[in-house]
């Protein structure tokens, strides 16, 4: 489907041909063997890198290429042409681990993690959610206690994403009292002694790494405190936006795919000596899915349109985000019945994303928590 959008430039659009040109050379040919192999090769963070997509919107000093937030939107768009999204949460992971870093990290802590990540030749993760909660960050557990020149960490952490081969793991922490004022964020590099990891099963995003965490008395050095102590907190509030927005991106964009595909079946499959595609109640389904999928554009453009002009615009990245999840899990659903066994067998493209719904709209803060957090944005 065609987009009308004014904030796309020819370099945006060159950008697009850049990833659709590496994502049906690195990535289709792969895809299905990667998921069944519950992997995708290490060797593609260095191939995405060299696409440009590693370091799309990081500092130039820091190795990164400066890019409007419409950059991030064609990239989501043409990854999730490959109809995976373990493969677009793993692949780009680094994206809601590295932005605490380079907001509020020490030269030194930047200059030694940042570029290798940008350039493909390490993992980053971040780790937030704990067994006992994930969106209340505010009362997590695991306790980072200082200790002459390091700190000590135990606890653990749960469904993260890359956990288990990552280079670097940007992990929420305790250092002081209850509440938000006693999280801080603190990097912990993957040979530190004490980390023990655990691959998790999944419903979907096979292919993606996702782990289980335990500290178990992990000493790291007190120089790997990224900001000040206390920070954490605010470091991941204004982090959740971005991957809000950038969840909400993914749904459309798995939409917009689920919906090529029901158009395409229905075209080619015959019913009764006719094509699908001329019995009407099909051309209603397709009618009513294009219409939630335009309306989810409509309300990702202009909520990143907002985020462009550096305004923070949390109720609506909120909103946002739920209605473009509840649209994926309405399109995806209507594209399988369209299918029928095309959809429901493994090796389609819908029945891998169908399988994956339900990741986006509790990822990042479930759909019940963000309609919360809206509400007392917008002073209900």
């Amino acid at each position: 489907m065609a987009i009308d959008n004014p904030h796309m430039t020819p370099d945006h659009e060159a950008f697009a041909r850049t990833v659709r040109t590496f994502v049906s050379r690195e990535i289709a040919p792969q895809i299905d063997a990667w998921e069944q192999a519950e992997s995708f090769p290490r060797d593609l963070y260095a191939k995405a890198a060299a696409a440009g997509l590693l370091s799309l919107g990081f500092p130039a000093e820091l190795g990164g290429v400066p890019g409007d937030v419409w950059y991030r939107v064609v990239a989501t768009r043409e990854l999730a042409r490959a109809g995976s999204g373990g493969l677009l949460a793993g692949l780009m992971s680094h994206t809601i681990a590295l932005p605490p870093i380079c907001a509020l990290g020490s030269p030194e802590l930047q200059q030694r993690v940042i570029p290798k990540v940008l350039e493909g030749r390490a993992i980053a993760a971040l780790a937030v959610t704990e067994p006992s909660g994930g969106s209340d960050v505010a009362n997590l557990q695991t306790k980072a206690e200082r200790d002459g020149d390091d700190y000590v960490l135990h606890g653990s952490k749960v469904f993260i994403t890359s956990g288990v081969r990552a280079d670097f793991l940007t992990v929420a922490v305790r250092t002081g009292g209850a509440g938000a004022g006693g999280v801080s964020l603190i990097l912990v590099e993957g040979d530190c002694a004490g980390l023990h990891r655990t691959p998790m099963k999944k419903m979907g995003w096979w292919c993606s790494d996702t782990a289980t965490i335990y500290f178990d008395g992990c000493r790291v050095p007190a120089s790997n405190l990224i900001g000040s102590e206390g920070l954490g907190f605010l470091g991941l509030m204004h982090n959740f936006n971005g991957e809000r927005l950038g969840l909400a991106a993914t749904a459309w964009a798995f939409a917009e795919v689920c919906l090529e595909d029901a158009v395409a079946h229905a075209r080619e499959r015959h019913t009764f000596g006719k094509p699908l595609l001329q019995r009407r109640v099909i051309r209603h389904k397709l009618v009513d899915m294009a219409t939630r999928v335009e309306a989810a554009r409509a309300l990702l453009f202009d909520v990143a349109w907002q985020v462009e002009k550096g305004l923070e615009p949390v109720a609506q990245v909120c909103m946002c985000k739920n209605f473009a999840t509840e649209t994926l899990e309405y399109v995806a659903g209507e594209a399988v019945q369209i299918l029928g066994g095309a959809g429901y067998t493994r090796g389609a493209r819908i029945e891998r994303i169908f399988r994956e719904t339900k990741v986006l709209s509790i990822g990042g803060g479930a759909s019940e928590v963000l309609k919360d957090l809206a509400a007392r944005q917008l002073g209900y």
